[in-house]
C-alpha cells in the first residue's frame, strides 16, 4: 500500500472540505441560504460536539453548545471574512467562546432578585429615619465648619446639582478654582465627618 497516495487523498479531502465550508458560510452570510446552512450543520455539528466534549463539556452540554454555536453561525455569518481566516477556524472560535461564556455563567450565576439576602434594609423603619436625620445634622454641622468659599461650592454642587462649569460661571471664578475648592472642601468634610 502506498502511504504517500493515502496522505495526499486525505489532504485533498481536507482542502475540498475547507473550500466547501467557506463557500457554505459565505452563502449563509450573503444570501441567508438555508440549504447552505443545512450543509454547514451536517459538516460541523458532529465535529463541534466532539470539540466541546474535549473542552470539558458533558454530553448534554456539548449538544446544547453545538446548537448555540450553529445558531450563532447563522446569525453572524455575514461577519465572516475569509481574508481573516478559515471558515473552520471561525466556527470553532464561536464554539470555544460559547463554552467559555457557559463556564463563566456557571461560576458566577445570575443573582436571584427574590433572594432575601439581597433585599436591602427598609429605608422607612424608625431606625433608618432617625439615622438619616442624625447624619443630616452631622453633615450640616460639618458644612458650617468649612471655609465659606468651599462650603458654597459644595452646596451648589451637591444640593443644587450644578456642574462645576455652571458653578464657575455663576460665581465668576475660573473652573480650576472651583475644582480646587471642591476637592479641598470634600477632603475637609470627610475629616469632620469622621470626628
Amino acid at each position: 500500500m502506498d502511504h504517500g497516495t493515502g496522505d495526499e487523498a486525505v489532504a485533498v479531502a481536507r482542502q475540498v472540505r475547507a473550500a466547501s465550508a467557506e463557500g457554505l458560510l459565505l452563502a449563509v452570510g450573503r444570501e441567508g441560504s438555508r440549504e447552505a446552512f443545512a450543509g454547514l450543520f451536517r459538516l460541523f455539528a458532529p465535529r463541534l460536539e466532539g470539540y466541546c466534549r474535549k473542552l470539558g463539556a458533558d454530553p448534554p452540554m456539548a449538544q446544547e453548545l453545538t446548537q448555540e454555536t450553529m445558531l450563532a453561525v447563522w446569525r453572524k455569518a455575514a461577519t465572516f471574512d475569509p481574508a481573516s481566516g478559515s471558515a473552520t477556524g471561525w466556527i470553532f472560535a464561536v464554539a470555544r467562546n460559547r463554552y467559555i461564556d457557559r463556564v463563566r455563567r456557571e461560576l458566577r450565576p445570575e443573582p436571584d432578585p427574590s433572594d432575601p439576602a439581597l433585599a436591602g434594609a427598609d429605608a422607612h423603619t424608625p431606625e433608618a429615619v432617625v439615622s438619616a436625620a442624625q447624619q443630616g445634622r452631622v453633615l450640616a454641622d460639618a458644612l458650617g465648619n468649612l471655609p465659606p468659599d468651599q462650603s458654597e461650592v459644595l452646596r451648589l454642587a451637591y444640593f443644587e446639582h450644578r456642574t462645576q462649569s455652571d458653578i464657575a460661571t455663576a460665581l465668576g471664578l475660573p473652573l480650576g478654582t472651583v475644582k480646587t475648592r471642591t476637592r479641598l472642601g470634600l477632603r475637609r468634610l470627610r475629616e469632620l465627618m469622621k470626628a
